[in-house]
Protein backbone atom coordinates (compact mmCIF):
# COMPACT_ATOMS: atom_id res chain seq x y z
CA UNK A 1 0.00 0.00 0.00
CA UNK A 2 1.07 3.38 -0.18
CA UNK A 3 -0.05 6.62 1.04
CA UNK A 4 -0.70 9.61 -1.33
CA UNK A 5 -1.00 13.46 -1.16
CA UNK A 6 -2.07 15.28 -4.44
CA UNK A 7 -1.89 18.73 -5.72
CA UNK A 8 -3.19 20.38 -8.76
CA UNK A 9 0.22 19.68 -10.55
CA UNK A 10 1.43 16.68 -9.30
CA UNK A 11 0.96 13.35 -7.71
CA UNK A 12 3.40 12.33 -4.28
CA UNK A 13 3.25 9.05 -3.32
CA UNK A 14 4.96 7.87 0.31
CA UNK A 15 5.68 4.23 -0.04
CA UNK A 16 5.05 1.97 2.75
CA UNK A 17 4.80 -1.88 1.56
CA UNK A 18 4.50 -1.47 -2.13
CA UNK A 19 7.92 -2.42 -3.50
CA UNK A 20 9.60 -2.80 -6.55
CA UNK A 21 10.47 -1.68 -10.16
CA UNK A 22 9.77 1.96 -10.23
CA UNK A 23 8.21 1.98 -13.79
CA UNK A 24 6.02 -0.67 -12.27
CA UNK A 25 5.00 0.63 -9.20
CA UNK A 26 4.29 4.44 -10.44
CA UNK A 27 1.68 2.46 -13.37
CA UNK A 28 -0.29 0.94 -10.77
CA UNK A 29 -0.06 3.92 -7.88
CA UNK A 30 -0.86 6.47 -10.61
CA UNK A 31 -2.98 4.31 -12.46
CA UNK A 32 -1.63 4.64 -15.89
CA UNK A 33 0.21 2.36 -18.44
CA UNK A 34 3.71 1.35 -17.86
CA UNK A 35 4.55 2.56 -21.39
CA UNK A 36 2.98 5.65 -19.80
CA UNK A 37 5.39 5.54 -16.84
CA UNK A 38 8.37 4.98 -18.67
CA UNK A 39 7.68 8.21 -20.66
CA UNK A 40 7.28 10.03 -17.63
CA UNK A 41 10.72 8.43 -16.01
CA UNK A 42 12.40 9.45 -19.76
CA UNK A 43 11.05 12.92 -19.51
CA UNK A 44 12.29 13.78 -16.17
CA UNK A 45 8.84 14.12 -14.90
CA UNK A 46 9.34 11.61 -12.06
CA UNK A 47 11.73 11.95 -9.05
CA UNK A 48 12.61 9.73 -6.01
CA UNK A 49 13.96 11.92 -3.02
CA UNK A 50 13.96 14.25 -5.00
CA UNK A 51 16.56 12.89 -7.66
CA UNK A 52 15.90 12.07 -10.88
CA UNK A 53 15.50 8.08 -11.73
CA UNK A 54 15.64 5.64 -13.85
CA UNK A 55 12.93 3.15 -15.02
CA UNK A 56 14.43 0.22 -13.56
CA UNK A 57 15.55 1.97 -10.05
CA UNK A 58 14.07 0.03 -7.47
CA UNK A 59 11.86 1.68 -4.90
CA UNK A 60 12.09 0.58 -0.85
CA UNK A 61 9.80 1.63 1.93
CA UNK A 62 9.98 5.53 2.88
CA UNK A 63 10.52 6.32 -0.47
CA UNK A 64 8.72 9.81 -1.61
CA UNK A 65 7.67 9.50 -5.46
CA UNK A 66 6.65 12.97 -7.28
CA UNK A 67 5.02 12.41 -10.45
CA UNK A 68 3.75 15.12 -12.41
CA UNK A 69 0.96 14.46 -15.73
CA UNK A 70 1.64 15.53 -18.81
CA UNK A 71 -0.26 18.27 -20.00
CA UNK A 72 -2.24 17.18 -22.27
CA UNK A 73 -2.55 19.36 -25.69
CA UNK A 74 -5.62 21.21 -26.62
CA UNK A 75 -7.95 19.07 -29.17
CA UNK A 76 -9.35 21.62 -31.86
CA UNK A 77 -12.53 19.99 -33.54
CA UNK A 78 -12.85 21.03 -36.92
CA UNK A 79 -15.12 19.59 -39.70
CA UNK A 80 -13.30 17.17 -42.02
CA UNK A 81 -14.36 16.00 -45.35
CA UNK A 82 -14.20 12.34 -45.22
CA UNK A 83 -16.78 9.81 -47.16
CA UNK A 84 -19.67 8.80 -45.23
CA UNK A 85 -21.67 5.55 -45.59
CA UNK A 86 -24.84 6.84 -44.09
CA UNK A 87 -27.51 4.06 -43.90
CA UNK A 88 -30.27 6.42 -43.10
CA UNK A 89 -30.80 10.46 -42.32
CA UNK A 90 -33.67 12.36 -41.60
CA UNK A 91 -33.77 16.07 -39.55
CA UNK A 92 -33.16 14.17 -36.35
CA UNK A 93 -30.94 11.55 -36.36
CA UNK A 94 -28.42 9.64 -38.99
CA UNK A 95 -27.59 5.93 -38.81
CA UNK A 96 -23.88 5.35 -40.13
CA UNK A 97 -21.64 2.60 -41.09
CA UNK A 98 -18.48 3.50 -39.51
CA UNK A 99 -15.80 1.38 -41.38
CA UNK A 100 -12.80 -0.57 -39.22
CA UNK A 101 -9.51 1.32 -38.78
CA UNK A 102 -11.53 4.88 -37.99
CA UNK A 103 -12.10 6.55 -34.68
CA UNK A 104 -15.35 7.28 -33.34
CA UNK A 105 -14.57 10.98 -31.31
CA UNK A 106 -11.35 12.63 -30.86
CA UNK A 107 -9.17 11.73 -28.24
CA UNK A 108 -5.21 11.78 -27.05
CA UNK A 109 -3.75 10.15 -29.37
CA UNK A 110 -6.55 10.87 -31.95
CA UNK A 111 -7.10 14.32 -32.52
CA UNK A 112 -8.65 14.16 -35.93
CA UNK A 113 -9.78 11.94 -38.94
CA UNK A 114 -12.72 10.63 -36.47
CA UNK A 115 -15.85 10.19 -37.46
CA UNK A 116 -17.07 12.97 -35.26
CA UNK A 117 -14.97 15.22 -37.97
CA UNK A 118 -16.31 13.53 -40.78
CA UNK A 119 -19.77 13.84 -39.64
CA UNK A 120 -19.33 17.86 -38.45
CA UNK A 121 -18.94 18.12 -42.11
CA UNK A 122 -21.76 16.74 -43.29
CA UNK A 123 -24.49 18.10 -40.97
CA UNK A 124 -25.00 20.30 -37.58
CA UNK A 125 -24.76 17.87 -34.12
CA UNK A 126 -26.56 17.51 -31.30
CA UNK A 127 -24.13 19.29 -28.30
CA UNK A 128 -25.16 16.91 -25.08
CA UNK A 129 -22.27 14.59 -25.34
CA UNK A 130 -19.94 17.77 -24.93
CA UNK A 131 -17.42 19.39 -27.45
CA UNK A 132 -15.63 16.33 -28.63
CA UNK A 133 -18.31 14.05 -28.80
CA UNK A 134 -21.03 16.18 -30.83
CA UNK A 135 -23.91 13.70 -31.59
CA UNK A 136 -22.67 10.77 -30.48
CA UNK A 137 -24.80 8.56 -28.71
CA UNK A 138 -23.36 5.24 -28.24
CA UNK A 139 -19.13 3.97 -29.42
CA UNK A 140 -17.82 0.93 -30.91
CA UNK A 141 -14.15 0.33 -30.96
CA UNK A 142 -11.46 1.65 -33.83
CA UNK A 143 -11.30 -1.50 -35.37
CA UNK A 144 -14.78 -2.87 -35.19
CA UNK A 145 -16.76 -1.68 -37.91
CA UNK A 146 -20.56 -1.12 -38.13
CA UNK A 147 -24.04 0.62 -37.39
CA UNK A 148 -23.93 3.47 -35.18
CA UNK A 149 -26.67 5.96 -34.28
CA UNK A 150 -26.26 9.42 -34.24
CA UNK A 151 -28.18 12.48 -32.65
CA UNK A 152 -28.44 15.63 -34.94
CA UNK A 153 -30.33 17.51 -32.28
CA UNK A 154 -30.87 17.25 -28.35
CA UNK A 155 -34.21 16.38 -28.65
CA UNK A 156 -32.88 13.48 -30.30
CA UNK A 157 -30.10 12.65 -28.24
CA UNK A 158 -31.92 12.66 -24.89
CA UNK A 159 -34.98 10.09 -26.83
CA UNK A 160 -31.61 7.49 -28.34
CA UNK A 161 -30.02 7.58 -24.81
CA UNK A 162 -33.16 7.43 -23.02
CA UNK A 163 -33.38 4.51 -24.93
CA UNK A 164 -29.85 2.95 -24.40
CA UNK A 165 -30.64 3.60 -20.32
CA UNK A 166 -33.49 1.30 -20.37
CA UNK A 167 -32.55 -1.07 -22.43
CA UNK A 168 -35.31 -0.84 -25.23
CA UNK A 169 -33.17 -0.50 -28.25
CA UNK A 170 -31.54 -3.03 -30.69
CA UNK A 171 -27.90 -3.84 -31.10
CA UNK A 172 -26.45 -7.23 -32.64
CA UNK A 173 -23.00 -8.07 -33.34
CA UNK A 174 -21.42 -10.64 -35.91
CA UNK A 175 -18.42 -11.97 -34.67
CA UNK A 176 -15.61 -15.00 -35.28
CA UNK A 177 -14.56 -16.65 -32.43
CA UNK A 178 -11.26 -18.65 -31.69
CA UNK A 179 -12.13 -22.36 -30.62
CA UNK A 180 -15.58 -24.56 -31.12
CA UNK A 181 -18.49 -23.58 -28.86
CA UNK A 182 -20.50 -26.48 -28.19
CA UNK A 183 -24.14 -24.81 -26.56
CA UNK A 184 -26.19 -22.71 -29.70
CA UNK A 185 -27.20 -20.47 -27.16
CA UNK A 186 -25.57 -18.54 -24.23
CA UNK A 187 -24.88 -15.55 -22.06
CA UNK A 188 -22.55 -13.93 -20.32
CA UNK A 189 -23.40 -12.42 -17.17
CA UNK A 190 -19.89 -11.22 -15.78
CA UNK A 191 -19.22 -7.68 -14.59
CA UNK A 192 -17.02 -5.60 -16.03
CA UNK A 193 -14.03 -2.67 -14.92
CA UNK A 194 -10.63 -1.20 -15.67
CA UNK A 195 -7.86 -4.12 -15.70
CA UNK A 196 -5.79 -3.71 -12.63
CA UNK A 197 -3.09 -5.68 -14.10
CA UNK A 198 -2.85 -3.26 -17.40
CA UNK A 199 -4.61 -0.10 -17.84
CA UNK A 200 -5.59 -0.42 -21.63
CA UNK A 201 -7.91 -3.16 -21.13
CA UNK A 202 -11.25 -4.01 -19.79
CA UNK A 203 -11.64 -6.81 -17.25
CA UNK A 204 -13.82 -9.41 -15.08
CA UNK A 205 -13.77 -7.69 -11.96
CA UNK A 206 -15.66 -8.19 -9.13
CA UNK A 207 -16.62 -4.32 -8.74
CA UNK A 208 -16.92 -3.62 -12.41
CA UNK A 209 -20.06 -2.72 -13.64
CA UNK A 210 -23.18 -5.23 -14.86
CA UNK A 211 -22.80 -6.61 -18.59
CA UNK A 212 -24.61 -8.78 -19.95
CA UNK A 213 -24.08 -10.46 -23.42
CA UNK A 214 -26.54 -12.75 -25.45
CA UNK A 215 -24.58 -15.32 -28.10
CA UNK A 216 -26.08 -17.94 -30.59
CA UNK A 217 -24.09 -19.79 -32.39
CA UNK A 218 -24.53 -19.32 -36.69
CA UNK A 219 -22.03 -21.89 -37.87
CA UNK A 220 -19.03 -23.56 -36.54
CA UNK A 221 -15.38 -24.40 -38.26
CA UNK A 222 -12.65 -26.70 -37.12
CA UNK A 223 -10.61 -23.79 -34.76
CA UNK A 224 -13.45 -20.69 -34.97
CA UNK A 225 -16.94 -20.24 -34.57
CA UNK A 226 -19.37 -17.49 -36.09
CA UNK A 227 -21.63 -16.01 -33.71
CA UNK A 228 -24.32 -13.14 -33.09
CA UNK A 229 -23.92 -11.48 -29.64
CA UNK A 230 -27.13 -9.48 -28.44
CA UNK A 231 -26.22 -6.45 -25.92
CA UNK A 232 -28.47 -5.79 -22.77
CA UNK A 233 -25.75 -3.32 -21.52
CA UNK A 234 -22.95 -1.37 -23.72
CA UNK A 235 -19.85 -1.58 -21.32
CA UNK A 236 -16.09 -0.64 -23.04
CA UNK A 237 -15.09 -3.89 -25.11
CA UNK A 238 -17.99 -5.57 -23.94
CA UNK A 239 -18.08 -8.82 -26.47
CA UNK A 240 -14.37 -8.89 -26.50
CA UNK A 241 -13.66 -9.24 -22.84
CA UNK A 242 -17.24 -11.18 -22.53
CA UNK A 243 -15.72 -14.33 -25.04
CA UNK A 244 -12.69 -13.88 -24.17
CA UNK A 245 -13.66 -14.79 -20.60
CA UNK A 246 -15.21 -17.78 -21.49
CA UNK A 247 -12.21 -19.12 -23.62
CA UNK A 248 -13.10 -17.62 -27.17
CA UNK A 249 -11.38 -14.41 -28.18
CA UNK A 250 -12.72 -12.66 -30.91
CA UNK A 251 -10.14 -13.62 -34.24
CA UNK A 252 -8.34 -11.20 -34.96
CA UNK A 253 -8.33 -8.94 -31.32
CA UNK A 254 -4.97 -7.41 -30.82
CA UNK A 255 -5.44 -6.61 -27.19
CA UNK A 256 -7.78 -10.01 -25.65
CA UNK A 257 -6.63 -12.29 -28.36
CA UNK A 258 -4.44 -14.51 -28.59
CA UNK A 259 -0.48 -13.79 -30.57
CA UNK A 260 -1.41 -16.70 -33.19
CA UNK A 261 -4.84 -15.69 -35.00
CA UNK A 262 -6.20 -15.00 -38.05
CA UNK A 263 -4.81 -12.22 -40.56
CA UNK A 264 -6.27 -8.50 -40.93
CA UNK A 265 -6.43 -4.99 -39.23
CA UNK A 266 -7.95 -5.84 -36.00
CA UNK A 267 -10.58 -8.25 -34.80
CA UNK A 268 -13.69 -10.06 -36.34
CA UNK A 269 -16.49 -8.13 -34.86
CA UNK A 270 -19.16 -5.79 -36.59
CA UNK A 271 -22.50 -4.03 -35.37
CA UNK A 272 -24.64 -5.70 -38.14
CA UNK A 273 -28.02 -4.83 -36.95
CA UNK A 274 -29.52 -1.64 -34.90
CA UNK A 275 -32.71 -0.94 -33.66
CA UNK A 276 -34.23 1.77 -31.59
CA UNK A 277 -37.96 4.18 -31.30
CA UNK A 278 -37.72 7.58 -33.62
CA UNK A 279 -37.07 10.61 -31.12
CA UNK A 280 -40.43 12.52 -32.90
CA UNK A 281 -41.89 10.40 -34.60
CA UNK A 282 -42.33 7.04 -32.44
CA UNK A 283 -41.79 4.41 -35.04
CA UNK A 284 -39.66 1.55 -34.76
CA UNK A 285 -36.63 1.86 -37.14
CA UNK A 286 -34.67 -0.90 -37.84
CA UNK A 287 -31.55 -1.49 -40.04
CA UNK A 288 -29.38 -4.15 -40.68
CA UNK A 289 -26.31 -4.39 -42.82
CA UNK A 290 -23.98 -7.17 -44.80
CA UNK A 291 -21.23 -8.09 -43.47
CA UNK A 292 -18.11 -6.23 -44.26
CA UNK A 293 -16.04 -7.26 -47.78
CA UNK A 294 -12.97 -7.92 -45.27
CA UNK A 295 -14.81 -10.12 -42.99
CA UNK A 296 -16.67 -12.08 -46.13
CA UNK A 297 -13.53 -12.57 -47.88
CA UNK A 298 -12.05 -14.62 -44.12
CA UNK A 299 -15.29 -16.74 -43.94
CA UNK A 300 -15.14 -17.36 -47.43
CA UNK A 301 -10.93 -18.87 -46.77
CA UNK A 302 -13.00 -20.72 -43.70
CA UNK A 303 -15.52 -22.58 -46.27
CA UNK A 304 -12.86 -23.86 -48.77
CA UNK A 305 -10.45 -24.94 -45.49
CA UNK A 306 -13.37 -26.74 -44.44
CA UNK A 307 -14.27 -28.32 -48.20
CA UNK A 308 -10.92 -29.25 -49.10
Amino acid sequence: MAAQVTTPATQTFIITTQIGRLDKVLSQLAGITRSQAQSAIIDHRVTVNGQDVKKRDELAAGDKVTFVPKTPTPIALVPEDIPLDIVYEDDDVIVVNKPQGMVVHPAPGHPDHTLVNALLAHSPLSTINGSLRPGIVHRIDKDTSGLLMVAKNDLAHQSLSAQLKAKTNERQYIALVHGVISEDDGTVDAPIGRSPKDRKKMAIVKDGRPAVTHFHVIKRYQQYTLISCRLETGRTHQIRVHMAYIGHPLAGDPLYGPKKTLPGNGQYLTAQTLGFVHPRTGKTMRFEIPLPAWFNKMLKQLDEQENK
